[in-house]
């Protein structure tokens, strides 16, 4: 067997620092399975500086995380610090919250994600390259949508996605702004929002109309935008399954794919709190995000196996084998907000494992060590799935996660059937076709399978339900402005008690979830699990994780030398996921590969020396 190892460091165009390291069979042109590593070369210390703060700081504190999706950790945590206090917000503040959240992360971020992080990767600069016999084909395919989208060939498409020059380079940068445009009239800013309070949101409505008549007319343009945007991607992508590319970067098989749904219904989740005990709040939050836009759910090899976010929360563990950290099970037991069961009285992990290991319970201790692929080898922790039924397992989140489990349910899109449907109204925008401007009804039948190109399908039509999620929304904030219901915010105090909170909410890139412990109106404990973080997590007993399973399951398209493989499908395969390690944030000091320096003294405000 030839062999070649291939050491990809960094992988560029995605959020943050990410490696990986692979042996690669040049014969069977497929990575040989144990020796797939991806690994974070950054820390994450917003777990460290937290404890102390009140929760309601933390929004704030922890959209510093990411400065693309900060606004998903900040509604992670207002969520749990809602939670927390056992208050929520009057319909309008709900409304606001969903408004600005589908622009400034959702519709922003899927358009840069597609078109100028992932897009290149499929473009004339890099398919004519590397592989050239596709180019070959792609120049003699018309492409299905090209009356309406205006590209002949899927070469035409391939050249629209050169970045700077390409003409879809060129949209995203332009509808992207427009997409930051409408929800900095409600946050404030982006990408910190400024506005997001427990039990609300603090936007001045003064002028109401204003905003919604600004927000209007920006969903307007990103409407003709979205629907222009799929149809481009959806002859690309069609074009590559026909050439037989569907099975590279696969996942799971059957798939095993996490979602917390996202978009809140204004009456239900209003309806949770107004000075209830927290733990009130906690027994009532499944029956309120069952009733999402998107769905929550967890599908277990192939099947749906609950749509309970309480479920949910309480069967994710962590742990660090194989990470840059030190063990705290023997720690946290003796400290004050050690729990084994959550605020409904279920044992956490369901009895099966150590409760130690639920993110209620952990703590953050760094510890630096050299590199070592047996060993340790990766700032991401191991986050895996403890089932009722003995199953721990890693498990994926993403767009593709989010629309598998969506489709698997009765939803607004579908009954259940795994088929999603959605309608645009007629929407133009000077910059885009007229053939976009009708109203258009879009369908897709969720494969039951996530690979490098169903990932990004998943993605594009995601964005059309991120724009019809907007529309919903801003319909209700003009009934409610009719009506003289702009009250957004209830005002919150803080038990003396520990209450415990946790926030669950989607990002672009997949499920953000924020474990949050006060006593007092002062942070006890908090844990934050980017959508990454388990998606890049390090192999163990339990298995690999979507990053290191999708590249073991891809396989060499390059037509050249094996000496000059760059790893196309390999990064392909990776960034289909949008990853973000910058939600981990560290750094080394280097000469020659060699460590001289870590940075080590972080303060651990706990009653212990680690």
């Amino acid at each position: 067997m030839a062999k070649r190892e291939m050491v990809i460091d960094p992988i560029t165009r995605i959020e943050g620092h990410l490696g990986l390291r692979l042996v690669v069979d040049t014969e069977s042109r497929k990575p040989i399975p144990d020796s797939v590593r991806s690994f974070a070369t950054m820390f994450r210390g917003f777990e460290v500086f937290s404890i102390g703060r009140p929760p309601e700081d933390l929004p704030h504190i922890t959209s510093r995380i990411c400065g693309v999706c900060g606004a998903s950790h900040a509604n992670a945590d207002v969520i749990a610090a809602d939670m927390v206090y056992g208050v929520s917000p009057y319909p309008m503040g709900v409304v606001l919250r969903n408004m600005a959240f589908a622009m400034t992360d959702h519709i922003y971020d899927h358009s840069i994600i597609l078109n100028m992080l992932e897009g290149p990767d499929y473009s004339q600069a890099v398919v004519s390259k590397l592989t050239p016999s596709v180019w070959d084909e792609a120049k003699n395919t018309l492409a299905e949508n090209r009356d309406v989208h205006g590209f002949t060939k899927i070469s035409d498409i391939m050249e629209a996605l050169n970045p700077i020059t390409g003409k879809m380079w060129q949209y995203a940068m332009k509808f992207q702004r427009y997409a930051r445009e409408a929800g900095v009239l409600i946050y404030g800013r982006h990408s910190h929002p400024s506005t997001l309070i427990p039990g609300g949101i603090s936007t001045d409505l003064t002028n109401a109309q204003y905003i919604a008549i600004g927000y209007t007319y920006r969903l307007t343009k990103l409407t003709a935008w979205a629907k222009y945007n799929y149809l481009v991607w959806h002859d690309l992508l069609s074009f590559f399954e026909n050439i037989g590319y569907a099975d590279n970067g696969l996942t799971y098989d059957p798939p095993i794919a996490l979602s917390s749904g996202i978009f809140e219904d204004p009456d239900s989740y209003s309806g949770l709190g107004d000075f209830v005990e927290p733990e009130e709040f906690y027994n009532n939050v499944d029956s309120a995000v069952s009733k999402r836009l998107l769905k929550p759910g967890l599908v277990l090899n192939g099947e749906l196996v609950t749509t309970k976010y309480t479920e949910i929360q309480a069967s994710i563990m962590e742990h660090v084998a194989k990470s840059f950290y030190m063990d705290w099970a023997d720690k946290v037991k003796n400290l004050e907000f050690y729990t084994e069961e959550d605020p409904a009285g279920n044992k956490l992990l369901w009895g099966i494992h150590d409760p130690a290991y639920h993110p209620w319970n952990k703590i953050t201790l760094p510890n630096p060590t050299e590199r070592d692929w047996a060993s340790k080898y990766t700032w991401a922790t191991h986050v895996r799935l403890v089932w009722k039924d003995g199953t721990i397992t890693p498990f994926e989140v993403g767009p593709y996660a989010r629309l598998l489990v969506t489709s698997m349910q009765p939803s607004e899109f579908g009954s259940g059937n795994r088929t999603l449907k959605v309608t645009l109204p007629r929407a133009c925008a000077d910059e885009l076709p007229p053939s976009v401007c009708d109203e258009m009804t879009f369908e897709w039948k969720v494969p039951m399978k996530s690979t490098t190109i169903y990932r990004l399908w998943a993605r594009a039509f995601n964005l059309l339900l991120n724009v019809y999620a907007a529309w919903v929304n801003v319909v209700r904030a003009l009934d409610l402005i009719k009506s003289g219901n702009t009250e957004t915010s209830r005002p919150w105090k803080a038990p003396d008690r520990i209450t415990r909170g946790v926030g669950f909410t989607e990002a672009p890139r997949g499920t953000v979830r924020h474990w949050m412990v006060q006593k007092g109106g002062k942070v006890l404990n908090i844990q934050i699990h980017a959508p990454t973080t388990g998606n890049v997590s390090p192999y163990d007993d339990y298995g690999r994780s979507p990053f290191e399973q999708s590249v073991i399951n891809s396989y060499i398209t390059e037509e050249v030398a094996p000496e000059q493989w760059t790893g196309l499908d390999l990064v392909r395969a990776i960034r289909s996921f949008d990853p973000c390690i910058a939600c981990a944030a560290h750094f080394e000091i280097r000469n020659n590969g060699r460590v001289l320096k870590t940075i080590r003294k972080i303060m651990i405000p706990h009653t212990y020396t680690p």
